[in-house]
């Protein structure tokens, strides 16, 4: 089926000057404290910069409706080596990271937790720095920690699949335990940092912040205020599946920077139920109790429309890359919904499966095919945000003339190649991290 495009750019020939803009401004405000961070800067124009970008073009495509609401999709997943919306932000982190090499001469070490997409994205944007030339193995580096859970989701590349550029690049998988990814990295990086600079020359960069996503996630503004122009007296809402809503801030923060008085932006959040933190947070609820339906085999509630009315298990965890307890970004986030409008809703499994099909012929509409058999599908993102759409419109949470779905990740097990255990470095603590950091920093390049 053909698909009903709206539009398509190269993003740095149609935003460079905004997305620039935007870094300059992001620099201005931001503190990063005694952490290492390159300037809010890219690298000057050039053929390899322009190649080296080609693959984050935001795309937007009509879905269709769902009762009077028109749907389009934002689709941000279109880099065939990851197929979700970290490409932009990735790109944006590793061409810092290399203008700082090219002005001091200093190489430098990413360092990031991630639930599986975001390392699968800053290792793709490493990968592809080497092969537009744009750095190299001596100058530029990769660590990234990644919980247990996520194994399935790992994506295989040349950074793994040549020895040599793993043992400079290596992908951690902490082992089950009481400590997270995000505090275990944290403090590996802070012990490390002065010794491994000293030692090595490497300086380590922490890439978790939000300010160093926000600055790609405001191309999003720009390209619906060039491409998707919104009809006078027409309201508008942006739906995203989220852990944080790093997008949706970014997209809000983009829209600071437009010309003119922009409309303020109505939002909606999509959780599961395994992290559900930011709705209750918004609505100031807590889980409703579910009743087991021992005919069905569901669990049931019809109490609180913002959670779901049916699940296989109220403890379910439908998507490990959204994994984020209390997020420092819920008071920022309920600020703007209360303030410019919008909601959330929590979906589960069973909800998303029962919807499964009239979602996957309105994706295969805008050229996006979700495998028949649901049981394929590796990153539920996008099914998701789409369920909790369709839902949210259905039970009157989200009463809007249009939504404009950001799509932030979906693949199945045919879209990859999983990156093998043997590529691992199995990790328990920090002592161990701060190992392999060394190990990576000493490993001579090719």
């Amino acid at each position: 089926m053909t698909s009903d495009v709206l539009h398509r750019g190269h993003v740095l020939t149609k935003y460079e000057d905004q997305l620039r803009q935007a870094l300059a401004e992001a620099g201005r405000t931001c503190w990063t404290g005694s952490d290492f961070a390159p300037p809010f800067e890219l690298p000057a124009p050039s053929s390899a910069l322009d190649e080296f970008f080609a693959v984050a073009d935001p795309r937007f495509a009509e879905l269709g409706a769902a009762g009077s609401t028109r749907l389009v999709l934002l689709d941000l997943m279109g880099n065939p080596a990851t197929r979700t919306v970290k490409t932009l932000a990735s790109l944006v982190i590793v061409a810092r990271a290399v203008l700082h090499t090219e002005r001091t001469g200093e190489p430098v070490m990413i360092v990031t937790p991630s639930s599986a997409n975001k390392a699968t994205a800053l290792r793709d944007a490493v990968l592809r720095a080497y092969r537009t030339g744009l750095s190299d193995p001596g100058r530029l580096r990769i660590v990234t920690v990644v919980p247990e859970a996520a194994r399935p989701k790992l994506w295989s590349s040349a950074l793994s699949e040549d020895p040599a550029l793993a043992e400079r690049n290596p992908m951690c998988v902490l082992a089950p335990g009481e400590i997270g990814v995000k505090p275990l990295t944290r403090h590996a990086v802070d012990s490390a940092a002065g010794e491994l600079a000293a030692r090595t020359g490497f300086r380590l960069w922490h890439t978790l912040d939000l300010v160093n996503y926000q600055c790609a996630d405001a191309v999003r503004a720009f390209a619906e205020h060039v491409e998707l122009p919104r009809a006078p007296g027409v309201t508008r809402t942006h739906a995203h599946a989220v852990s944080s809503a790093f997008g949706l801030l970014g997209h809000h923060f983009g829209t600071t920077l437009l010309p003119g008085t922009p409309d303020a932006a109505r939002y909606f959040l999509v959780q599961h139920m395994a992290t559900p933190d930011m709705v209750q947070s918004l609505y100031g609820t807590g889980a409703p109790r579910y009743r087991f339906d021992a005919a069905t085999g569901l669990h049931h509630q019809h109490e609180d429309p913002h959670h779901p009315a049916t699940t296989f298990d109220p403890a379910e965890n439908l998507e490990p890359t959204f994994y984020t307890r209390s997020p420092a970004t819920s008071p920022a986030m309920n600020r703007l919904i209360r303030t410019q409008g919008g909601g959330g809703v929590v979906v589960s499994l069973h909800e998303c499966l029962s919807r499964y099909g009239e979602i996957r012929t309105l994706l295969a509409g805008a050229d996006i095919a979700l495998p028949v058999d649901p049981r394929e599908l590796r990153e539920w993102s996008l099914v998701m945000a789409l369920t909790g759409v369709l839902t949210g419109i259905e039970r009157g949470l989200l009463d809007t003339d249009e939504v404009v779905v950001h799509g932030s990740g979906s693949y199945s097990v045919r879209d990859f190649t999983p990156l093998p255990d043997g590529r691992l470095r199995e990790i328990t603590d920090a002592v161990r991290l701060r190992q392999v950091l060394f190990a990576a920093a000493h490993a001579r390049a090719a």
